[in-house]
């Protein structure tokens, strides 16, 4: 009965493990359509490489770092349990690899190539670990001093804080030290608009994204035991209210209205094992709301150029659903309870410091020694020639 459990356990993981996987199909194809069509290639071959150079920084590095376990031992030790401990590795890896995935889209269309993927080495194996050691292997007594101190721990069921706003505010440090894109802004401060390239290839992004995010969110259960109807319900809610939010806000604009559902989903993630679905529509509105107005805000007003504004959709709507989940999650309003309004602001913004420092050193270190941004040339000419030697559509 034991084994049937573990073998359970393993294709369960093993399914929310594949399914973020193909998530990160999204993230390709949602900054595919985003960028100018002379820098797709470029976002086709950034994703999959990031992953795979996240994959071998997180299983020699992050993973250890995080909850202390390392591979280094007999294919008959790694198989026990079914294998579990492997799969588990492999779900956790697809939540690591989303960091650098979420970096790209801000960063896109004028970074270099090989920096960047040193950059993901560094991010994946030390700098989102530490975090995740802190939140979700309670090192450092991080959550035992929160739970002393306010009655419980900092909640993140599924990352909103670990994974999103880390990788929302790591980018926002890699956007202001590699500035803005050649020719966006004026001389008098003038925003120069660059359309999206292809808005099919976005909806698609955005679609894959939002299929994926259930495994996301459902199967950080990490056992069939625990899997949750409502875990799965507040993720839907989320994404309809983030949508209608900013098809409302956004007025019909179809880049708004595709990244509403993502902006609802990561908001929901902490606390989607915890809210009433109707707490749940409401943080995802309220995400929704806050991606398209500091979108707007981030290009005209603060003249930071974030391509695809992974800064506003990770990073604010990120924290929000940090500070969401204490509210939300209260039985006073619905909530299953067990959480802390101050330990989840306490939590998200000990995550928020450790990205932006994190990030800071990594992207300002590799400008310092080795550049992080391509010459103008390369810049103009566009990141599939200049790099890749080849456009993403050729002729006959």
């Amino acid at each position: 009965m034991e084994a049937l459990v573990s073998a359970n356990d393993v294709l369960f993981v093993l399914l929310g493990a594949i399914m973020v996987l193909a998530l990160h199909a999204g993230f390709a194809f949602l900054e595919v359509g985003t960028v100018r069509q002379k820098n797709q290639v470029n976002a086709l071959v950034k994703i999959m490489v990031d992953f795979c150079v996240s994959t071998i920084a997180y299983f020699f590095i992050g993973y250890s770092i995080a909850y202390g376990i390392n591979f280094f031992s007999g294919a008959d030790v790694l198989a026990a349990k079914s294998g579990y401990e492997l799969v588990k590795f492999f779900f956790l890896l697809t939540f690591a690899a989303a960091i650098p995935a979420i970096v790209s889209g801000g960063i896109a269309e004028r970074a270099k190539f090989n920096p960047q993927m040193a950059a993901t080495f560094l991010i994946v194996g030390f700098v989102y670990p530490f975090f995740e050691g802190i939140a979700w292997n309670n090192h450092f007594g991080f959550q035992d001093w929160l739970k002393a101190s306010f009655g419980a721990g900092f909640h993140d069921f599924a990352g909103s804080i670990v994974v999103h706003a880390m990788g929302g505010w790591i980018a926002l440090a890699a956007v202001i030290l590699l500035g803005a894109r050649s020719g966006r802004y004026t001389k008098e401060g003038r925003l120069h608009a660059y359309p999206p390239s292809n808005i099919p290839f976005l909806a698609l992004g955005a679609w894959i994204l939002t299929v994926g995010w259930f495994g996301f969110n459902v199967m950080s259960a990490q056992s069939i035991q625990n899997i949750s109807g409502l875990v799965a319900v507040n993720s839907l809610m989320a994404l309809a209210g983030g949508t209608l939010a900013a098809l409302i806000l956004g007025k019909n604009d179809p880049g708004f209205v595709h990244n509403g559902p993502l902006a609802g989903l990561v908001a929901v993630c902490a606390g989607s094992d915890v809210m009433h679905p109707l707490g749940a529509l409401v943080t995802g509105g309220v995400a929704g709301v806050i991606f398209v107005w500091a979108f707007t805000m981030t290009q005209n007003r603060l003249k930071i150029d974030d391509v695809l504004g992974v800064w506003p959709l990770h990073g604010l709507c990120g924290a929000w659903g940090g500070i969401a989940a204490g509210i939300f999650g209260s039985a006073s309003l619905g909530g299953m309870g067990g959480v802390s309004l101050v330990s989840q602001l306490l939590g998200t913004l000990a995550g928020i410091s450790i990205a932006v420092v994190g990030g800071g050193l990594v992207y300002g270190l590799l400008k310092a020694l080795v550049g992080i941004r391509l010459d103008a040339e390369s810049e103009f000419d566009g990141a599939d020639l200049s790099i890749h030697k080849i456009p993403s559509v050729s002729g006959d």
